[in-house]
């Protein structure tokens, strides 16, 4: 029962914020207090920082904002990081206010673009701001959902430049994940946009719960919240992992003795375990595509099944009714079929090779609750609104494209948030499969930490330079990049580094005092044993890098039906050189087949010293090593050739720090010097190895205070620099007719682009060969490869050499300049384009992608031809009145047919 004092107080409340109260009225939900404390200060028309952990309900604070801005008759943006999510904000936001007041807009789609509410994808506000767009004018609000995106290092740029250059006038609403520098992000805000009310729970409305599944047994990761502080893992859940590790011969310091593979859970027997438990639906996260395609394919080979008859049926009906639109013709080549047997049974994978349809439908059905079990990659816990009652994780390492590298306490975070579904789940669970190498210790620690820091991404382009000296001129723009939050926190860091260096200075002052020598001076006699360290390290370099040289010689001397002996590597053993794999790029990479029948290439790398033939034998001329038949029969004739023995190489060679007059010289000098012969002479080095390092640290923290005081301007007056000297600037800052032109360019690669069109690279080409020559400047490939893909010849040939050659000369610029903006291109996807752009079937065009080993997922394929659209586009709009134009028009209305036709807004 509420004492008149709370009654009375709620009145006043009621009354402050009438706005909020109307709001109240249409929900069928109380509000939690973080949402009530943002939701008054959007009412008080100040800005707010919402951080809350996943599944929150902070979005609730934006919805309000679009209330707001409808009761007052403004407008109100609601920008998204992904097109996915905007589309479904869109569908949220239609239901709840009908779809005269809410439009899209996206690169895939605009709908109702006047309306008073607008979803859009951030760059597309970045757009509006650069253009000076009229739609800006009535503008109240903007809320920036998933606003940490801004640490993203391929976009994050544009989350800073939207929130620098919006209206004084227009309220910010930024929407957060949990971040651990809240305040100092909240600090910026303060800077840049005035008055920010920063609100921050790390309340999490559904408690998660923490397990590791061993074997078959699931256990607590803590026994009790307490424990869950202090990272103290359960007893038994230690006990239980101990005893497996001594049955299968591991240790505190390594591998000892089997893998210990048939101790670690199933995935059939995981999905199984949960369902028994309760605790579907789930969504088991596996770092790899064909991991995810993999366990749903075991889990239909054991007969697994989810759903009963009344689902299948909902299932199909909705499976039928979503990808109507795809030609019959392409349902094979998508793995149709397959994926829908898998829906049926209530299984479903997620993962960004997958087409766009495919994993809208995935999501639809798993939110209706019809798939019980999603295997995903991480792509799935960025921002879609899918959440599940369990969350599996299968391991704590994942690939990022470079290197296999440890989950951060960010990342467990993100993904873990997704369990426990609020107003349906009463408890989310999160689940780690044990193995011998996940500690449950290290598990602990990731569950338990919550630093998730918040760092900016932003760094100045050229299209953001002439946009930027375009809207308000040169001194103006260096004034805003400096508020930019990649300089305020450069700036905050300087701080701290300033301090230690001086510290530093003091301990180096006392060092040189421990480092005295009373027979000499022990810093010159130091000195003397550096460079000869160094000089040693040096000769050892350059005899390694002759080594691989002769190495990569006699690799490149290999013929057709070699027989050889790979010494190390995964694939160590005789193989058959199949092709030499001698190219224009990089060392030789030949293509060989193993003795265990394996085909596939190899780096020069794994040859340590040169490789000499052991053997011969004929390769049949249609050889398809991609055939399990042909390698069987080509392997089975090793046995009739008859294979010499390697060659042994026990002769020692002199190194080359035996013969080399300089070392010699610096050694001489150390023994002759007065130091040399004082007993306390190591003591000494140790003293003047510690002052070395730490000369070392103290040197790097100086060059970091330099180099972060200012770094961004430096940078933007390099590539203004540069924009001048190309003709896209005057001497006078003002902005060219080109300049113009490269302001309208949007692409990573906007300079190279902005160049081949005053260079007339692509005037006269068909609309097929535009694309094809276009795609090389929007497609990256997920693996590199050394050999140089093949392009048609003719037009577009010419047209892709002249873009390389382009390139050549802009890089050069660049690296006189010190910068790095502009990426090779990328010639992998020219093939695919251009037959696709031609009319031709897609399994032909899927096949042809430069560098697979099998044809490109469908998901890949729709992406980087979306990519080729949007970037033809562009070209449409910043080529003007010339025949390019219509080509590129053209190109367009050619690409979007079949699997390319869809939209999920259609």
């Amino acid at each position: 029962m509420t004492s008149p004092a709370d009654r009375y107080g709620d009145f006043r409340r009621r009354a402050a914020y009438p706005a909020l109260n109307d709001f109240l009225r249409g929900l069928d939900f109380e509000l939690d207090d973080f949402q009530i404390e943002a939701c008054e200060a959007v009412e008080r028309g100040t800005g707010v920082l919402v951080c809350a952990p996943t599944g929150a309900g902070k979005t609730v604070v934006g919805e309000f904002a679009v209330f707001q801005a409808l009761r007052e008759g403004r407008k109100c943006f609601y920008t998204t990081p992904i097109k996915a999510l905007s589309n479904q904000k869109y569908n949220d936001l239609v239901a709840v206010h009908g779809a005269d007041k809410v439009g899209l807009l996206t690169g895939d789609n605009a709908i109702n673009g006047d309306a008073p509410v607008v979803v859009m994808t951030t760059e597309v506000l970045r757009n509006m701001l650069y253009a000076q767009s009229q739609t800006l004018d009535t503008l109240s609000y903007v809320v920036m959902d998933e606003v940490h995106y801004l640490a993203d290092r391929f976009r994050g740029a544009v989350w800073e430049e939207v929130i620098i250059h919006l209206p004084p006038s227009v309220s910010l609403i930024s929407l957060s994940a949990t971040v651990s520098n809240a305040e100092e992000f909240a600090d910026w805000l303060v800077t840049v946009r005035g008055e920010t009310k920063i609100v921050v729970s790390e309340h999490r409305p559904v408690p998660l719960w923490q397990h590791m599944l061993v074997g078959k047994r699931m256990f607590d990761l803590f026994h009790d919240q307490e424990a869950a502080s202090k990272h103290e893992v359960h007893p038994e859940l230690l006990r239980r992992t101990r005893d497996l590790l001594r049955q299968i011969g591991w240790d505190d310091r390594g591998r000892r003795g089997r893998s210990g593979r048939d101790l670690i859970a199933a995935r059939v027997d995981v999905i199984e375990r949960l369902d028994r438990e309760g605790l579907l639906p789930a969504i088991v996260f596996i770092f790899s595509r064909a991991g995810c395609d993999a366990a749903v394919q075991q889990c239909l080979r054991s007969g697994l099944r989810l759903t009963d008859p009344d689902d299948r049926r909902e299932i199909r009906r909705i499976v039928e009714s979503r990808t109507a639109q795809l030609p019959h013709e392409d349902l094979n080549v998508l793995g149709y079929y397959e994926w829908l047997e898998g829906l049926e049974r209530g299984l479903a994978a997620h993962h960004a090779g997958m087409l766009p349809v495919f994993k809208e439908v995935v999501e639809e059905l798993f939110v209706r609750g019809l798939v019980k079990a999603v295997f995903a990659t991480e792509t799935l816990a960025l921002g879609i609104n899918m959440p599940a009652r369990s969350v599996v994780l299968e391991k704590l390492v994942k690939f990022n494209g470079e290197a296999h590298v440890d989950l951060t306490p960010g990342e467990y975070t993100q993904l873990t948030g997704r369990a426990g579904r609020r107003g349906i789940d009463v408890e989310g669970h999160a689940v780690v499969l044990w193995s011998p190498e996940t500690d449950p210790r290290h598990v602990a620690g990731l569950a338990s930490t919550r630093t998730y820091p918040l760092k900016s991404s932003f760094r100045p382009s050229y299209n953001m330079a002439v946009n930027l000296v375009a809207s308000v001129g040169p001194e103006r723009a260096r004034e805003l990049l400096s508020s930019s939050f990649a300089q305020f926190q450069a700036d905050r860091s300087v701080v701290g580094a300033s301090r230690q260096v001086v510290r530093n200075e003091e301990g180096l002052a006392a060092m040189d005092a421990d480092m005295e020598c009373h027979l000499g001076d022990f810093a010159e006699y130091f000195a003397l044993r550096v460079a000869i360290a160094d000089r040693e390290r040096g000769l050892a370099r350059e005899s390694a890098s002759t080594r691989r040289a002769n190495a990569a010689a006699s690799v490149a001397r290999l013929k057709a039906g070699d027989i050889i002996k790979v010494p190390t590597g995964r694939r160590a053993g005789l193989a058959i050189v199949i092709d030499p794999g001698v190219g224009a790029f990089g060392d030789p990479k030949p293509l060989i087949v193993t003795e265990d029948r394996w085909a596939g290439r190899i780096p020069a790398t794994d040859f340590t010293s040169p490789v000499e033939p052991l053997g011969h034998i004929r390769v049949p001329k249609h050889f398809n090593p991609r055939s399990p038949q042909d390698r069987r029969d080509l392997v089975s004739s090793l046995r009739n050739v008859d294979i010499a023995s390697p060659a042994r190489r026990n002769r020692r060679t002199r190194s080359g720090a035996a013969d080399d007059r300089q070392l010699d010289e610096l050694r001489r000098a150390m023994r002759r010097h007065p130091c040399h012969e004082c007993p306390e002479r190591e003591d000494h080095a140790r003293w003047a190895e510690r002052r070395e390092r730490l000369h070392k640290e103290t040197q790097t923290l100086r060059d970091k205070v330099e180099n972060r005081t200012g770094s961004l301007t430096r940078t933007f007056d390099r590539v203004c620099g540069l924009l001048t000297d190309r003709g896209y600037l005057s001497p006078e800052g003002q902005v060219t007719k080109a300049g113009r032109t490269l302001s309208r360019i949007w692409a990573e690669t906007d300079l190279l682009v902005a160049e081949c069109l005053r260079r007339g690279v692509w005037d006269g080409l068909s609309p097929s060969e535009l694309a094809a020559a276009a795609s090389i400047l929007v497609y990256e490939a997920r693996r590199d490869t050394d050999d140089r893909a093949s392009v048609p010849r003719g037009p577009v040939g010419d047209a892709v050499e002249e873009t390389l050659r382009l390139w050549g000369e802009v890089e050069s610029d660049e690296a006189a300049r010190g910068l790095q903006l502009t990426r090779e291109p990328d010639l992998g996807f020219v093939w695919p384009v251009y037959r696709w752009a031609r009319g031709e079937a897609l399994p032909k065009v899927l096949s042809s992608v430069h560098g697979l080993d099998t044809e490109m997922p469908a998901g890949d394929f729709v992406r980087w031809c979306r990519q080729v659209i949007d970037l033809l586009g562009q070209l449409s709009e910043a080529s003007g009145d010339t025949p390019l134009r219509d080509t590129a028009r053209q190109a367009m209305d050619d690409m979007r047919r079949g699997v390319l036709a869809y939209s999920s807004m259609a």
